[in-house]
């Protein structure tokens, strides 16, 4: 029934960018936070980029003035453009959606799509 699925991980050299996209459905997107998460391997999952339903937005320290989370609601598809990428950027990146206005929250989650940055 809901369905986020990620699309444009893969391999990237250091200094070099990926875009990443979410394309949910059977959610009413425009509701809905959406954010990026990762887990590298051995470390907890961890928020990269959080954007509300009023489009304003959270970033990790680590990422700040690198990634660009953005929302499509038209086609309820959420973005992280990620630059300078480094190889601890390296991680599986999870797309969440996340509704909080009613009790109990709705929480839905993506496959995860693999980033590898390396040389």
């Amino acid at each position: 029934q809901v369905q986020l699925v990620e699309s444009g991980g893969g391999l990237v050299q250091p200094g070099g960018s990926l875009t990443l996209s979410c394309a949910a459905s059977g959610i009413i997107f425009r509701a809905y936070t959406m954010a990026w998460y990762r887990q590298a391997p051995g470390k907890q999952r961890e928020l990269v980029a959080r954007i509300a339903s009023g489009s304003s937005t959270n970033y990790a320290d680590s990422v700040k003035g690198r990634f660009t989370i953005s929302r499509d609601n038209a086609k309820s598809t959420v973005y992280l453009q990620m630059n300078s990428l480094k190889p601890e950027d390296t991680a599986v990146y999870y797309c969440n959606a996340e509704l909080q206005i009613i009790t109990p929250g709705r929480n839905y989650w993506g496959q995860g799509t693999q980033v590898t940055v390396s040389s």
